[in-house]
This record gives structure tokens, C-alpha cells and sequence, in this order.
């Protein structure tokens, strides 16, 4: 961490994860302009646009000025909400930047191998025409609903209370003509003849969520949206968010409202690009690991995150949009996939789905990179699985000047000697680096010969230096980064990576091993997910991350979750088909494993090699 005096305070500013020590004095605002973060301020920090709102998250916080006052309401204030360029600090301090106080947006990914699925969604819409009541004829609405379905050889049986509500004025003014949409024999809402059948699948992740618009009828995808989860700014790490949550029903709650708000929030900008509403949307699929899933539901968290680690439930599980505060058609569901166990959760029960797991042929490793990274063996028709806790360092979290994915982001680095060359998101001038550009970073360092395999800076190089105390790489000087400071790889930052790293490899190699299969036999490694959808295969097999097998046998198929999620939306068969992948998953806790202990040892060594029985082994 960072050497400090006094009068320096370190300001953290969420979601863009980036993080640096100042003197006191200055403005939020000032302070995000000096890391490179672009928070919008038409009238130049004067106050009198109130285009910089953040949040302020601390315990304590500053009494509001008049241009706060006047920006926001009282209940805003109390929640900590204040002008960046108003608020001084006096303290430490984590501030939350919302999307529409930033000019710059955060990367995030939608794409994903997408195989055609024929639509045969649960929730299906009739075409209805019924006889108009009179003083001879005073049967209720819906009971005129139901038989009519009947007629027509529709098994319904029920009506959702919130559809009910919305039947009598609507159909009369259709003229008795109508759409009704039915799910196992409930219909769960009505629309005019020819309307929209929309449905939405979301991949929930502890960083980002990304969801789909999705046509019911055709199975096109109409729009895609992504966004960064706002519940980072209560804990980078879901842990962090479990502990809140467990802390008190307050937490739990929070937490709940806003991943449910976020969702909210892609439902009406999808709807609202294709001139539909959320009403339109009759069907929903959300993913997400256990640890979201439990948060996104509002379930119990406390013995998810305690020995032996068991969610509240493992199964598929369907409940009503408005029991979770999303606003979708009167009576939509929403259905979540089924957890493996663990931290192996629906998301990576969906990318299982996606790639099509039972097909595959041969000795295959899966893997969806992250904060938290869930692996799976598939091999004999068989399915091993594991999650590892890789850290925040992919998503630049502990490295000094880390960041997520955004404008100015370096994510690709190439070093010889002296000379570097990078390149960064959006071609601006670089303000930090992420997660691909850290994993580019460590492997062309030793490659280069300026680290060696233990990861301890050994080499004499004009850009090793002293920085705070520590020997560092300078990777930008400052005069390249358009008036911001130097962009340094320390020591410290090193060994984040390798701890990340070192966790992933030994989570293959576990796999591998309770099945008594060398790395040399594997035959393909699909890497799914939004930071595997950037990384550098060769750079990831450089500092000993990935096992050294050719090249040509890895497989980057994007956000597989997100398709997965898609899959399921459209087809029940395709629901079912998640129910027996999470069934017949073989999960392996990595929690006092001696063989993951012992590989995870070996695989903090830098470089190409093989482990075998918790054992570096050098190429032959």
C-alpha cells in the first residue's frame, strides 16, 4: 500500500476501480482529473451545471454546501450524494460515480458464440376474440378469458393478480380483441393484437451485468446493453458484499435493491432503443455465481460464505419480476438457472450450456476468468468443477495504477529493453491499465529478463526505479499521459498478479489430477467471460497462467454466460438441459485441499512449465 504523511488521504472511485493518495485541499473533482477519470463538468467545477453528482460512501460525511442543497433532495443527501467538484475531503474516502455523471464508459462485454436456438419459449401468446358481455350474458372477464382459451385447447387454468388488474380496461378498449400470454397455464399478461413478446436474459456479474432483448417470437436479439454493477461500491470482492448482507437486514436489502435496480435500468433502455416498454417484456432469464444469485434474490448468505460453504438452494428457481422489485409485464417471472455448488453458480452453468458441454469431445478445460474463477473439467461425458477466489487483480483491483476496462486503459503491452509500446482502449492517451495490459505487463517483464521466475525484480534497466520506497517499472512516463503522473508496475502490483494467476493454474491442475490427467493431454481450453475475451493467450502461457499446450488448442468464445442465459430464455428444453449439467457436475471444494495448496505453491513460479502432482515440471 501507499507510504503516506498527515495530510495525504487516498480517494477510491468506483466503478472504474481506480485508487490514489493526495494532499488535502482539493475537490473530488480535482482529484478524479488527476487519475484520469472523466466525470462531467460543464461549467468547469463552478457547481451551477450539477452534471458531477457522486456518491459519497463513507460512514461520515461532509455537511452538504448550498449548491448541493439545491441539487439534491433531502434524501439524497442523507445517502451521501454531493457535487464532485464541491466536496473537499478531509479523510479517506470511496466515491461512487454513477453512468451519467461520467464521460467516459466503462468497457463491457456482450459478445459471445451465439448458435441459433429454434424458439419454443415457456411463455406463449394467443390471439383471443371474446364475446362482449351484456345484461343476458354476465360472466366476469376473466372467467370469459380462461373459457375461451379452453375453446381454443389452451390449458388455462389461472390468472396473475397483477394481469387480473389490468384486463378490464384494457380489453374493451381493444374492442375484445386481444393477445394473452401463458405460462404453464397461467396467463400472466394481455396485449393488444400484434403487440411486442419480448423477453430478457442477463448475465449478472460481481463487475458487470450484460443483458439481451430478445424477440419470443423469432428468438432475434433486438438489443444489448451492458452496464457496471453498482454494487461494487460496497465491496469489490463478493465476499465483502456477503459480509454486508449477513451484517443485517438493511445490508442484505441494499444489496438486493440494487442489483434489482441495475436490472431495471437495461430493461428500459433496451425497450426504450426499440420503441417497446418493460411491460412488453413477459419472460426473463437471470445468471449469476451463487454468491449473486443468493444477493440478486435477497436470500440468506451467511453459510455461503462458512464451512462447508452450502447455498441456500442449488435448483432452478422461478419467481415473480415484482417479488424482486424488476419491472417486467404484470405477472413475468423471472427464472434462474441452477447452481453447481460452491461459488460454481448458474453463470457458469449457462456457459456450460452455451458451449454446448455435453458435445464436446476429449480432454477440455472451461473457464470463465474473474474476481472469482469457476473451472471445469469435461472429459468421458464427465464434469469436474471448482472455483478459486484469482483476486481483483484481473479487473485491476490492488495494483497501483490499476483500472477496469475503459477510455485510456492500456491493454496491450509489448517490451524490448528500453523501449515500450503499448496500446490503450479508444486510442487515448493512457490513464491507467487493466486487466489484459497487467497480464501483457508481467510476462513481456520477464521475458525480457527484467524479472525472473520467482517474479522479484532483478534487472538494471532505465526504467526500474525507487517509487515510494520500492523498486518499480515505469511503464508510461509522465509526459505521455497527458499531464497525469507516471503509470508504474511495482513490485507489490507484481505479486497481486501472481497470486491471481497462481490460483487459476492450480485450479486446473486440481481437476486434472483427481482424474490422473497430465497437462500435455489436454485438447482444448475454452476461455469464456469478459476479461478472457481480451487477454493474450500467448502473454497468459508466458507467466505460467494457462498450461503450455499449442496455441491453436484454446478457444475464446466471449460472454458465454450471457448466450447461455439467451438459450434458456427461449427454450425449455434448453432449461432443462442446464438442470442436467448442474446434476451431474462433480463439484471439488479447493478449502483445505492439500493438492491445490501444493500446486498453487508451484504456480507462482513465472514462466512455461508443467505441474504434475502439485509439481513444476520444465518442458521437455
Amino acid at each position: 500500500m501507499f507510504t503516506r504523511t498527515v495530510s495525504e488521504i487516498n480517494i477510491e472511485f468506483q466503478p472504474m476501480g481506480r485508487r490514489g493518495q493526495f494532499p488535502q485541499g482539493q475537490s473530488l473533482l480535482e482529484y478524479a482529473r488527476r487519475l484520469g477519470i472523466g466525470i462531467s463538468s460543464v461549467c468547469g467545477g463552478k457547481g451551477v451545471c450539477g452534471k458531477c453528482k457522486i456518491q459519497v460512501l463513507n460512514h461520515r460525511v461532509a455537511a452538504p454546501r448550498d449548491l448541493d442543497n439545491r441539487t439534491f433532495s433531502l434524501a439524497f443527501l442523507a445517502s451521501g450524494w454531493r457535487l464532485a467538484c464541491q466536496y473537499f475531503p478531509e479523510e479517506d474516502c470511496t466515491v461512487h460515480v454513477p453512468v451519467e455523471s461520467m464521460t467516459t464508459p466503462q468497457r463491457t462485454q456482450l459478445e459471445g458464440i451465439d448458435i441459433p436456438v429454434r424458439p419454443v419459449p415457456l411463455v406463449k401468446g394467443y390471439q383471443v376474440k371474446l364475446d362482449p358481455p351484456s345484461l343476458s350474458d354476465t360472466l366476469g372477464d376473466v372467467d370469459r378469458l380462461i373459457e375461451t382459451l379452453t375453446d381454443q385447447h389452451v390449458p388455462a387454468r389461472s390468472v396473475d393478480i397483477g394481469a387480473l388488474k389490468s384486463i378490464p380496461g384494457p380489453v374493451r378498449s381493444w374492442g375484445w380483441q386481444f393477445e394473452a400470454f401463458v405460462r404453464h397455464g397461467e396467463v400472466v399478461a394481455v396485449g393488444p393484437p400484434a403487440g411486442r413478446h419480448l423477453g430478457m436474459a442477463v448475465d449478472l456479474g460481481s463487475t458487470k451485468l450484460a443483458a439481451y432483448l430478445i424477440d419470443l417470437r423469432d428468438g432475434r436479439t433486438l438489443a444489448a446493453k451492458g452496464l457496471m454493477n453498482p454494487q461494487i461500491s460496497y465491496g469489490e470482492d463478493i465476499i465483502a458484499r456477503c459480509n454486508m448482507a449477513a451484517a443485517s437486514p438493511e445490508g442484505a436489502a441494499k444489496l438486493q435493491k440494487l442489483a434489482a435496480g441495475a436490472i431495471n435500468e437495461l430493461a428500459g433502455m433496451m425497450t426504450g432503443s426499440i420503441g417497446a416498454t418493460t411491460e412488453n417484456i413477459h419472460d426473463a432469464v437471470v445468471v449469476g455465481n451463487t454468491a449473486m444469485h443468493h444477493l440478486y434474490l435477497g436470500l440468506p448468505v451467511r453459510q455461503l460464505v462458512t464451512a462447508p460453504f452450502i447455498p441456500a438452494i442449488s435448483r432452478d428457481l422461478a419467481v415473480k419480476a415484482r417479488d424482486i422489485g424488476v419491472g417486467l409485464a404484470s405477472g413475468a417471472y423471472v427464472h434462474t438457472l441452477p447452481n453447481i455448488a460452491g461459488f460454481v453458480g448458474a453463470d457458469h452453468v449457462a456457459m456450460l450450456l452455451a458451449i454446448g458441454v455435453s458435445r464436446l469431445k476429449g480432454t477440455v478445460i472451461a473457464l470463465d476468468i474473474g474476481t472469482n474463477t469457476e473451472i471445469s473439467l469435461v472429459h468421458n461425458g464427465e464434469i469436474f468443477s471448482v472455483s478459486c477466489a484469482s483476486g481483483p487483480a484481473f479487473e485491476g483491483g490492488h495494483i497501483r495504477d490499476g483500472m477496469r476496462a475503459g477510455t485510456g486503459a492500456i491493454e496491450r503491452v509489448k517490451i524490448a529493453g528500453a523501449d515500450v509500446k503499448y496500446e490503450t482502449i479508444d486510442n487515448t492517451p493512457p490513464v491507467g491499465i487493466c486487466g489484459s495490459g497487467i497480464i501483457d505487463t508481467v510476462a513481456q517483464l520477464y521475458v525480457a529478463g527484467i524479472i525472473d521466475s520467482s517474479g522479484r525484480i532483478t534487472a538494471v534497466n532505465s526504467r526500474v526505479r525507487d517509487v515510494e520506497g520500492r523498486k518499480a517499472f515505469i511503464l508510461v512516463p509522465a509526459d505521455e499521459t497527458n499531464g497525469h503522473s507516471d503509470i508504474v508496475f511495482t513490485q507489490h502490483d507484481i505479486r497481486e498478479l501472481q497470486l491471481g494467476k497462481a490460483a487459476i493454474r492450480a485450479g486446473i491442475a486440481t481437476l486434472l489430477a483427481v482424474n490422473g490427467i497430465p497437462e500435455s493431454r489436454i485438447d482444448e481450453i475454452i476461455i469464456a467471460g469478459a476479461f478472457g475475451s481480451y487477454i493474450d493467450v500467448a502473454s497468459a502461457v508466458d507467466l505460467g497462467m494457462l498450461p503450455p499446450i499449442p496455441l491453436e488448442r484454446f478457444r475464446q468464445v466471449g460472454n458465454a454466460a450471457g448466450m447461455g442465459a439467451k438459450r434458456a430464455l427461449l427454450s425449455a428444453a434448453q432449461r432443462s438441459e442446464a438442470r442436467n449439467i448442474a446434476r451431474h457436475a462433480q463439484y471439488i471444494e479447493l478449502a483445505g485441499n492439500t493438492s491445490f495448496n501444493e500446486a498453487f505453491i508451484s504456480a507462482m513460479q513465472l514462466g512455461r512449465y508443467y505441474l504434475q502432482n502439485g509439481k513444476r515440471k520444465e518442458i521437455d
